[in-house]
Order: structure tokens, then sequence, then C-alpha cells
């Protein structure tokens, strides 16, 4: 299966001498939900932004199904939705007039029917002949997505889709960009909310000051970069961690009453439970213990500072 988007050594730098991209490579395959995760000013909306058209590469090449973003831009533009960060639509314009305009810029012919059922799907049908002035921020971010899926891409780029909207739509547009990759829709979202990514994402990629530092499925990053901790809360605190339990990596909390092991699960074989016979062995009793799993924030975090 060819990629539906493949960027191969692109690097940008803008007249000012920032470079922004430095020799990004990276194969989004059709039909997936691609994570992009980065500080701000990591190079997310540049990256976005070349491969749409909006800001002229520099080194390297971009093919958007199959089509060169440069020498075949007519072409590769009519592949291509985007929902940009900010809410830029013509406020004194219908919602309806709006999509049709969008539309007929690809050049597609007009499908009332298409548009629709987009309408409908985005909880947008009865409020087509209202001005977008009129909307509230998150029907406008809904119009977003309806103005770049009028023209039927085959991929669409999110933009911090949710920022700044509350959790419920956050929630119902999650269930909204499902809807559109079950129907054959490549999504690239770029976020801030880690448990966006967490929620949605097939794969992750990790972009800090221009580099793409990682690129992993979601399961197997979590799994590959994940800790685990044990906890263990003690029938009596400890004053300190007893001598022959310098092997393990554990920590004492402050009041001594809780004892943590932290761990990789990949590299664990079987050692919690020789920590706890010898704990009993020492006669270190516990009343509960519960364990615990880093989060894609955790991740992402030890990431960007370990670059």
């Amino acid at each position: 299966m060819h990629p539906i988007i493949s960027i191969q050594n692109l690097s940008k730098t803008y007249p000012s001498g920032f470079q922004a991209l430095k020799s990004i490579s990276l194969d989004i395959q059709p039909g997936e939900i691609f994570a992009l995760l980065g500080p701000n000013g990591a190079g997310k909306t540049t990256l976005i932004s070349i491969i749409c058209g909006i800001v002229n590469p520099g080194d390297g090449r971009v093919l958007a199904d199959g089509l060169d973003i440069v020498t075949q831009y007519r072409e590769a533009r009519q592949r291509i939705g985007l929902v940009p960060q900010e809410l830029s639509v013509a406020i004194f314009e219908t919602v309806w007039d709006t999509l049709k305009f969008s539309r007929g810029l690809s050049g597609k012919p007009m499908d009332k029917a298409y548009l629709e059922q987009l309408l409908r799907d985005l909880s947008l049908w009865d409020k087509r002949h209202n001005k977008i002035m009129t909307l509230s921020g998150g029907m406008k971010r809904r119009v977003l997505i309806a103005k770049a899926l009028a023209h039927q891409p085959r991929i669409l780029f999110l933009d911090e889709p949710t920022a700044g909207v509350d959790v419920e739509l956050r929630r119902d547009m999650w269930q909204m960009i499902r809807k559109l990759r079950e129907s054959g829709v490549t999504i690239i979202l770029t976020t801030h909310y880690i448990e966006e990514a967490e929620e949605m994402a097939d794969r992750i990629g990790v972009i800090n000051k221009g580099e793409l530092v990682l690129v992993e499925e979601k399961a197997a990053l979590m799994k590959k970069l994940g800790q685990k901790q044990l906890t263990l809360q003690l029938q009596k605190p400890l004053d300190g961690i007893p001598t022959s339990l310098a092997d393990f990596p554990l920590t004492l909390t402050q009041n001594g009453e809780q004892l943590i092991y932290t761990y990789d699960e990949q590299n664990e074989k079987n050692r919690i439970a020789e920590l706890l016979r010898q704990l009993s062995a020492l006669h270190v009793e516990f009343r509960d213990l519960k364990t615990s799993q880093s989060s894609l924030e955790d991740i992402f975090v030890s990431l960007v500072e370990e670059k």
C-alpha cells in the first residue's frame, strides 16, 4: 500500500534565518489518524502549511496522494482539506453559501445532496441559512470542518481542532473524526491536548525544534516508553529502605508510609513477586497496593526534555 502522504527530507528556513523544519521524512498511510505533537514553535503548523500549499517548501519533496505539491499543485490541493487553528470564515455569509463557494473554488461541480448530508452529519443543517457571525464558537468550528470537507478531500488536516472548545464539544468532535476515518478520509491532527492524541490516534509523531523526534504506533510507544509503578501502602511507616532491597528501584515517601517500585514492563521478569517475597521475609507488611502506568503526556514531556 502506497502512503497517501510522503515527506522526504523536507527542510524550511525563513528569510530571517530561522530554520523551522530540519530534514523531516515521514510517510502517512491511507485511512489512519496521525497525531503530531510538539510544544509551541516546534514546527507543526509550518509542516502542515507546506503540505497544504500555504507556505513554500524549502529543500525536500512532498507527495500528496502520489502528487507533487509543487509541480502538481492544483491536483494535489484538491485532495486536501484543512481546518486551521484560527476561526477564519466570512462572517457575513450564510453557512450554505460558504460551503457552495468552497466546493466551487476547488473546481468540483455542485452536489446539493452531498453538502446537505455533510451539514446534517455536523449538526449544522438547521443553521444552513444563518449568517456565520450569529453562530457560537463551537458551531463556527463545525463550519470550518464542513468547509474543509466540501470538496470531498481524501486527506484532512486538523490544526488544533478543539482549541478553546468545551469538553462536551471536544468529545463530539472526536466522534465526528472517527466517522470521517470510517468513510476513508486520512486525518492528520496537531494538538496540545495529549488526551486527544491518546484517545484518537493510530500513530503519533513528536516534533521539537523543527526535528521529528519520534514516530511510533501509539500502543507500541506507550508499551516501549511507558513506565509502571507499584505503590505499597505500608502498615507501619519505615525510617528508610532496607539495605537488602538496594537492588530494586524503590523510593520511600517522605512520611515513610508508601513504598514505590518503578519498573519498565518490558524488562520486568517477575521481580514484583521477588520483591514481595523479600518484604515478607523482612516482616514489612502492607495493607494495600496499586499499579499505575505513565500517560502519553509523561512520555511526551520526557521525550521533549531529553531532546
